[in-house]
């Protein structure tokens, strides 16, 4: 890996940190329910540098991010850590797959529906282990993980282009 390699995810890193934590104090309906708005730079990171650089950018931010706001080896944090492997996992495995039919909006569709199921199977196995609580709650957060994967990935999208506009500017 390059030194610019390195500092391209450190910067990435850093903005989703950011926006984790931002995010981690908005109010949220369900208990830890979040928009997920960090995943933006997780696509950001695969579709421009690839899918090394997009899994250590969601392995940076979680870790850290979970070090800042105190729930390292928490719920919180082993759920958001199965939930970013699984979706960025699964956006790699669909992005270099189907790289020519899929755009950023469909990898934060496919990322959202991983996000939210290892989330939920995580929350089965390990802390709720009942199946009727997981049955009610997953229409709604499948439901929301939809609204909030479309975007998320116009988002990426956005910066997807504009980032590549001003680098051939340059």
């Amino acid at each position: 890996m390059q030194l610019q390699d390195k500092y391209r995810i450190a910067l990435l890193s850093a903005y989703a940190i950011v926006i984790h934590s931002f995010e981690n104090i908005l109010p949220s309906p369900v208990p830890w329910l979040r928009l997920g708005i960090a995943n933006v730079i997780t696509l950001v990171a695969l579709m421009l540098y690839g899918f090394r650089a997009a899994m250590m950018v969601t392995l940076i931010r979680v870790v850290l991010s979970s070090i800042i706001l105190g729930t390292f080896l928490g719920p919180g944090f082993i759920l958001s850590l199965g939930g970013g492997v699984s979706s960025a996992l699964a956006m790699g495995i669909c992005f270099s797959l189907f790289k020519r039919f899929i755009g950023p909006i469909g990898l934060s569709l496919v990322a959202a529906f991983f996000h939210n199921s290892a989330q939920l199977l995580l929350a089965y196995v390990l802390f709720i282990q009942r199946l009727e609580p997981i049955l009610i709650v997953s229409p709604l957060i499948i439901l929301l993980g939809t609204f909030t994967g479309v975007l998320n990935g116009f988002a990426g999208s956005l910066i997807i282009k504009n980032l590549l506009k001003n680098q051939n500017n340059h």
